[in-house]
């Protein structure tokens, strides 16, 4: 990408022209050689696909989500079954969801599959009603500011693009999202309706999961009603048959060579002694902790500024956008996990989907140990869903473990109260679990199967490549609080961080992988645009970047501007981070004004949104009358809420207009990149 290739072209002075020319001996070989290469590697597939013993092969993620034919169709046809689930999913839960539904698929006499929107064509979804009593189900997560995720983007597209008869599809929708969100559940309300509009048949009404509440309780009493419909639908009954039917079988690898052995590589094999550009969520770039240093001054409390070496990598990130992190489990629970299961952590397995039809062979790659598994694959520390509790029930001795993990399976008003007072008010993970109730010891290996993934962590970058284009720097508060048990949860991601202090002489530096992740939070075009940033805590982490990018630009002799900056944190000599940084700032002229909130120095609670209200006037100048941007970073759940009725009233109070008039306004703000926010719930 960055490199180029010159060509020397030399004239030759030819005096006689021969029959057979020098070009046209090379096209022959040319052709020759081409011909031989094709006819060989085609005889070697032939004869390797003539030969398939069964051997565990190392896999990577590329070769578990491969498909061999994209028709999914054809699968369905020739394995019998009627159930298709596909999953929109950035995190993996909506994958989750959907191996629940078609694995209970079962019970109803309907053999379901899970698929992968990327890797079908989706115009098949026309020959659906070639099925008899045939379902097509789309558990669909709505990402970013209301976008498809990537392996949903080319369905959402075609939908978009499309017009096909889907007459005689029959469907049902689930939506994950965040009502904290603005552009809450939009996607999977839009597939919902262009499927109708397509002359598809919806059998069940669509179902909104918020993950800000609990998008378990959503998806399992949404589940319930559905599983209704369809029998009501296709006049089936459920056949009352348990679907606890493992999904993968474990393969023993004991005799596999080291040197064949995963060790928390994302995708290839030995990835990170070999690494390869371009780098990407499947293949993340070990980088270098070239700085990890305290911001707070004081306090019990941390807040890491840390820069990635990317010098070399040939990764390019533009201001705004994020960087993602990938943890990994903390030894001691894991270590724990083998203790409290008896289980050797150094064995080598493998898990293979008992599926033969699937594309997805493995849940992550393998061969590998118990111990990989668990710290690099395996979310350990999150709060276990309703049907994992209901998966452990047969291995409790105890009958009264059985009968509480049977109430928190169960759908009934008593334990969904059970639920969510023992597992998430009380924020139990499965060590915890595995902890109190001590006759539940379940196979690892199952254990392997029901865990979710553990997924990477995303951070605002807080610098500019103008300024560090060989480093990218990042803003975390370290997470560890206390639960109503006693213990002490620790963030996955920024206590590893914490741990990776580069050292001052020759032993090597502490690494990670990382990815750049492309964001739509940009700074205006022109660098006369004036904006207006608001961003308390953690929140200043991207304006960190976007000042640093203007006061590139006054330097190199360009006219920028205003920016005024609102900043909040607990007390200004705790907490004020990169507080030398802005005054400078405001000292040379780039950051034109710098509105300050310290909650906590005074009795009365001060934030940023109560200075947005005192400055009216300021506000309406730059968005209003000159056209500014404005930007918001920080918690979505209150502070964005809160900053965005305030700029409302505003407009109407400044601009006298209507309170619709200045919805529609901020609206149109939004619509034009003018308002943009990236937060977090």
């Amino acid at each position: 990408m960055e490199n180029s290739e010159g060509v020397k072209i030399e004239s030759t002075v030819v005096t006689e022209e021969p029959l057979i020319s020098a070009l046209d001996i090379a096209l022959f070989v040319v052709i020759i050689t081409v011909a031989y290469f094709w006819y060989f590697k085609r005889d070697k597939q032939s004869s390797s696909s003539e030969k398939k013993p069964y051997t565990i092969q190392p896999s990577s993620l590329s070769s578990i989500e491969q498909t061999s034919n994209s028709s999914f169709i054809k699968k369905l046809k020739s394995t019998g079954r009627s159930l298709v689930v596909f999953y929109g999913s950035q995190t993996g839960t909506a994958e989750e969801f959907a191996g629940r539904i078609a694995k209970e698929g079962a019970r109803y006499k309907m053999k379901g599959m899970v698929a992968d929107p990327e890797e079908c064509d989706m115009a098949d979804l026309v020959e659906m009603r070639e099925i008899q009593k045939s379902l097509a189900i789309f558990c669909i997560a709505t990402y970013g500011e209301g976008d498809p995720t990537d392996n949903a983007m080319d369905f959402y597209e075609w939908l978009q693009n499309g017009d096909a008869d889907l007459e005689g599809l029959n469907y049902a929708v689930f939506g994950l999202g965040n009502k904290t969100y603005e552009h809450y559940n939009e996607i999977a309300i839009y597939i919902d309706q262009r499927l109708e509009e397509l002359g598809a048949t919806r059998v069940h009404e669509i179902g909104l999961g918020d993950d800000d509440a609990n998008i378990e309780d959503d998806f399992v009493s949404w589940k319930e009603k559905l599983w209704e419909s369809v029998c009501s639908h296709y006049g089936i009954e459920e056949t009352g048959e348990e679907s606890n039917i493992r999904q993968y079988k474990l393969v023993d690898c004991s005799e596999v060579l080291p040197e064949r052995i995963f060790s928390g590589e994302i995708s290839r094999l030995k990835s990170y002694e070999n690494q390869r550009f371009p780098f990407d969520v499947k293949n993340p770039y070990l980088s270098k902790i070239a700085v990890n240093r305290e911001l707070h001054k004081s306090g019990d409390r941390s807040c890491m500024h840390i820069e990635f070496d990317i010098d070399g990598s040939k990764m390019r990130y533009d201001t705004g956008d994020h960087v993602a992190v990938y943890p990994k489990n903390s030894s001691e629970l894991v270590d724990k996990i083998g203790e409290l299961l008896n289980a050797d952590l150094d064995a080598v397995f493998s898990l293979l989907n008992t599926d033969e039809e699937s594309s997805k062979k493995h849940p992550f790659p393998c061969p590998y140990t118990y111990r990989t598994a668990l710290t690099y694959y395996l979310d350990i520390t999150s709060n276990p869903r309703t049907h994992i509790m209901k998966e452990l029930i047969e291995y409790a001795s105890d009958p009264k473990d059985q009968e509480k993990l049977k109430l928190m399976a169960s759908s009934t008003p008593e334990g969904k109260k059970e639920f969510h007072e023992w597992i998430l008010r009380d924020n139990r993970n499965i060590v915890h679990i595995l902890e109190d109730l001590p006759s539940v010891k379940p196979d690892l290996d199952h254990l392997c199967e029901l865990l979710p993934r553990l997924q990477c962590r995303y951070y605002s970058i807080s610098s500019s490549p103008k300024v560090y284009p060989k480093s990218i720097h990042i803003t975390a508060v370290l997470v560890n609080y206390t639960t109503s048990t006693n213990r002490v949860n620790k963030g996955v991601a920024t206590n590893l961080l914490a741990q990776l202090i580069p050292t001052n002489d020759e032993l090597p530096q502490p690494t990670i992988p990382i990815y750049i992740r492309r964001s739509q939070v940009r700074l205006p075009p022109k660098s006369q645009t004036p904006i207006i940033m608001i961003g308390p805590g953690t929140g200043l982490a991207p304006f960190r970047g976007f000042i640093q990018e203007r006061d590139y630009a006054r330097k190199e002799g360009r006219e920028i501007g205003e920016m005024v900056l609102y900043f909040g944190c607990r007390k200004k000599d705790e907490d004020f981070i990169y507080e030398n940084e802005l005054h400078e700032y405001v000292a040379n002229g780039t950051l034109t004004k710098l509105h300050l909130a310290f909650s906590r120095d005074q009795p009365e609670k001060k934030y940023v949104t109560h200075l947005l209200e005192q400055n009216a006037d300021e506000l309406w100048n730059i968005i209003g009358e000159k056209s500014g941007h404005l930007y918001v970073c920080g918690d979505a759940r209150s502070m964005a809420k809160d900053v965005h009725s305030i700029i409302v009233k505003v407009v109407m109070e400044k601009g006298q207009m209507t309170n619709s008039q200045a919805l529609n306004y901020v609206k149109k703000m939004e619509q034009q990149k003018r308002y943009s926010a990236d937060v977090w719930s």
